[in-house]
């Protein structure tokens, strides 16, 4: 029986033979994804612009397309619908209504309760609001600040834990190529426009944690072939580490991708930008992982023997190595 190999054991791949320009690439968008940030912003959701949350219930079971559909017609901004889930609900069908803040009103006023009400009673005469909430631009602002301050301190501790693991080189290319995953991330949905929510954050952290994973497992091969080939070239080990792991670099980012994808397309419209990120993240993580990680380490040096000097990147690019003539 032969088994489905997506990498050949013998693969041999020169990924620094476009150091520099991988490199540039990568800065390059790390710059643009700013300067979007500063010119569009983010389109916020209600968990960061404030808005009002309705909890309607009704006797009889909700078509979540049909509400969405009614409400369209209203002029509301923001509009989220969502069906929750408890076995302590019984008969009843229990739907979250969310709907951002309009610029002159913090929050809904009742006469446009009551529109809303009249209107989903068309379409489900049962239909209840037992809970109306609304939340501020100060608590919102809070909120903002929070969340970026959690992004900043998660990366924080990476950085700490990978500079205890192995060494302050490596601390320093995993974390630049996390930043980078998370940049170009908010990057993307400031260009586009997409919605910036709370669960946008949750995906930013999952992308953090994704992508400093498959690092460390590079890191720790690449650890164990220092210690294997002491005279070799710095640059050389490097390609034989990434070589060694791409296999599974490969099968983890492809299953993932096709879970992300398939929620994607049938999650519907509540996950979709969560799932988005998330998507996309593991495309770029994938991508700073094999490339612009390894390069900054290779760059700043790593010692094997101490009574010797740092490797010096720039006179093994010059040699040359086995892996010069690759593809």
């Amino acid at each position: 029986m032969r088994l489905l190999k997506l990498v050949p054991d013998d693969t041999n791949i020169n990924f620094f033979r476009w150091m520099w320009l991988t490199s540039g690439v990568s800065f390059a968008l790390m710059i643009a994804s700013v300067i979007v940030l500063f010119i569009n912003g983010l389109n916020f959701g209600i968990d960061f612009r404030g808005g009002t949350t309705i909890r309607a219930e009704s006797t009889n079971a909700v078509d979540v397309g049909d509400y969405r559909n009614q409400l369209d017609d209203l002029g509301l901004t923001d509009v989220s619908i969502t069906e929750v889930f408890d076995p302590t609900f019984g008969e009843r069908s229990v739907v979250q209504i969310r709907l951002g803040a309009r610029q002159d009103a913090e929050a809904v006023t009742p006469a446009e309760l009551d529109t809303i009400h009249a209107a989903l009673q068309e379409i489900d005469p049962a239909v209840t609001f037992t809970a109306v909430e609304s939340v501020g631009p100060k608590v919102s602002g809070e909120l903002i600040q929070t969340a970026f301050l959690a992004v900043g301190a998660a990366a924080l501790g990476i950085l700490l834990y990978i500079w205890l693991r192995f060494e302050w080189q490596f601390a320093v290319g995993g974390v630049v190529a996390l930043i980078h995953d998370v940049l170009i991330t908010v990057g993307i949905f400031s260009l586009f426009q997409l919605r910036f929510d709370l669960s946008t954050i949750a995906a930013l952290l999952t992308i953090l944690g994704y992508s400093i994973n498959d690092t460390v497992v590079i890191f720790d091969r690449l650890r164990e072939n220092l210690m294997k080939f002491k005279t070799t070239p710095l640059i050389d080990i490097m390609n034989l580490t990434v070589n060694e792991t791409l296999s599974r670099t490969v099968m983890t980012s492809l299953t993932t991708a096709l879970a992300l994808g398939a929620l994607l397309v049938f999650g519907g419209d509540v996950i979709r930008g969560f799932v988005f990120a998330m998507l996309f993240g593991v495309v770029i993580g994938t991508y700073s992982t094999v490339y612009l990680a390894k390069n900054i380490v290779l760059q700043l040096g790593v010692k094997r023997d101490w009574s010797k000097k740092v490797h010096d990147p720039e006179r093994e690019v010059a040699e040359g190595s086995p892996f010069s003539d690759l593809p």
